[in-house]
């Protein structure tokens, strides 16, 4: 990536991304470059800025923060990997994130080392497979249809794409998404299959392409829907 990381605040407390504001703008290579109080700002906002990170509150005025995601990744203009910010005692929220092309999840009592790594992982394709987060979920995910949606009714959703794959996956490529879809780092894996983790980085990159997933979160999520895990 050239220049630094930008990212795109969006919460409805003011002081919420203020802190998150100063905690960000302290690393050299992560700026700043606006905030939101609103999905529906959040969606504007994401069109004209082209954040390559978006961090997302989910209850907000005007449009919840689900059905901005879903509109920010169904439009081909905007990369930017988005996280949504969430206290994590709503799972259906959750849910619907990743149907809606979340790449990833960030508690809100966080801590400052935790929102950095988590805005860098987003911003090198890596999402955030946290444990204590990506297990449950995509475990439940998988095998139940979200709960009842908490927006208007949504439009497709392109964020997860369909399971018939041009390519198959060589053998190599299952077995390195089925690690995946365990929560395991690159490095893990790499362990696992004692191979290096440059090998496993280019793994995973063929395993996006034939997948036609954006990123490693959805990967997951379609390993677990081809039972996988």
């Amino acid at each position: 990536m050239n220049g630094p990381i930008r990212v795109l605040l969006v919460d409805d407390h003011a002081l919420l991304r203020a802190g998150f504001r100063t905690i960000l703008d302290t690393q050299p290579d992560i700026t700043v470059v606006g905030e939101a109080s609103s999905g529906a700002e959040a969606v504007a906002q994401a069109s004209a800025l082209h954040p390559d990170v978006i961090t997302m509150d989910v209850q907000m005025p005007d449009m919840d923060g689900i059905e901005a995601t879903r509109r920010i990744v169904a439009d081909p203009e905007i990369t930017a990997a988005i996280a949504i910010v969430t206290t994590f005692d709503r799972d259906d929220y959750l849910y619907q994130a990743l149907d809606a092309g979340a790449s990833g999840f960030l508690l809100k009592n966080a801590g400052a080392e935790d929102l950095i790594a988590a805005v860098r992982a987003l911003a090198a394709g890596d999402g955030m497979l946290a444990p204590e987060v990506t297990r449950r979920v995509l475990a439940r995910f998988a095998a139940a249809a979200p709960a009842q949606p908490i927006a208007a009714p949504s439009i497709e959703s392109a964020a997860i794409p369909k399971l018939t794959l041009a390519e198959p996956l060589t053998e190599r490529e299952a077995e390195v998404l089925t690690l995946l879809a365990d929560a395991r780092s690159n490095s893990e894996i790499a362990r696992a299959l004692f191979i290096g983790e440059a090998t496993v980085k280019t793994h995973v990159s063929r395993i996006l392409q034939k997948l036609g997933a954006r990123d490693r979160v959805q990967a997951v999520v379609l390993a677990h829907r081809m039972g996988l895990a």
